[in-house]
């Protein structure tokens, strides 16, 4: 009697976590977040490494929801992996040891930093668009990516005085 009737709507359960896309996660990572849900570890990881394989050796954000021990991977880009995503580079080869830390170089268009704020205006606490657009820009600041030549302090003055208009 204590158990969930057929009428019942399935409860849904989330995992997040970020991974390096079209690489394997390992399943001794998952198996904590997994086991306690009934699923596989290796099924599980088999369907992120398939949902991620647009954003090959980028770390992106996965949300993976488990309804009745059925998986669905969403993938929740990052401002700074939607700017390494528009650079177009081919895929980078990560070194073994956690002490290099990268250093992206490379220059976008300020129409590629205007496409990338649409995507992410929705998840941004600015309030305006402009808001958004610098967010973004210092996105770029962080990781070295610099904006029609521009870094991304530069960029966000250039902005503020007015030398690109921004779509309403």
């Amino acid at each position: 009697m204590g158990g969930k009737g057929k009428d019942e709507p399935a409860e849904s359960k989330f995992i997040y976590m970020k991974v390096v896309g079209g690489e394997p996660v390992a399943a001794a990572t998952l198996a904590p977040k997994c086991g306690p849900l009934g699923m596989p570890p290796k099924k599980v990881g088999d369907d992120i490494t398939n949902a991620t394989k647009d954003w090959k050796s980028i770390k992106v954000p996965v949300e993976v929801e488990v309804v009745n021990r059925q998986i669905t991977v969403r993938v929740l880009p990052s401002a700074s992996s939607l700017i390494q995503k528009a650079l177009g580079k081919a895929p980078r080869v990560r070194p073994r040891d956690k002490e290099t830390h990268y250093t992206h170089e490379g220059n976008l268009d300020f129409e590629a930093i205007v496409d990338i704020a649409k995507q992410l205006e929705h998840k941004s606490m600015a309030k305006t668009f402009a808001g958004t657009v610098k967010q973004i820009l210092g996105t770029c600041n962080s990781i070295g990516i610099t904006v029609d030549g521009h870094s991304g302090k530069d960029a966000q003055a250039l902005l503020e005085k007015g030398h690109w208009n921004l779509p309403n």
